[in-house]
């Protein structure tokens, strides 16, 4: 089980496996309606075979929100706000059937000028069942130092 960290416990150089998660059908159609997206890439199996895809694909954002959510645990009480996305890749498609996890890299952290919080950048790796890098992303977060007795 992942648990939160504040900001003295992030280490550069560290990585947490933080969650993996199954992409069901299910999952993948009620993302779609939730957010409207109404692209045949998404919701049609054959228009996505007539594509080089091959097959239906998820949507970018199912696997930002999918891999942000196993991501909450390792800041959950700590984090004051997120700053900046950066650098987001989309390396390999995703389908509905995959099984993706995360894994955070801490690439970077420094001290503000309130000794309350300090800045940590976050390397966000997502992988599929087979083991490749599908979307990689770096979150700049405002992280709290632990609460003093």
């Amino acid at each position: 089980m992942v648990r939160s960290h504040w900001y003295e416990e992030f280490e550069v150089g560290t990585t947490h496996r933080v969650g993996e998660r199954l992409i069901t059908l299910d999952d993948h159609l009620a993302f779609c309606k939730l957010v409207g997206y109404r692209v045949p890439l998404f919701l049609d199996e054959a228009a996505g075979r007539a594509t080089d895809y091959g097959g239906l694909i998820c949507p970018s954002h199912l696997i930002m929100s999918f891999s942000t959510s196993m991501t909450g645990a390792l800041f959950s009480e700590s984090i004051r706000g997120l700053l900046a996305l950066e650098g987001a890749r989309f390396l390999v498609p995703v389908r509905p059937g995959d099984t993706i996890r995360t894994e955070v890299e801490i690439i970077a952290k420094r001290a503000t000028s309130k000794p309350a919080v300090g800045v940590v950048t976050f390397r966000d790796h997502v992988y599929n069942q087979h083991a490749q890098e599908v979307f990689r992303n770096d979150k700049i977060a405002l992280i709290a130092t632990s609460p003093q007795p």
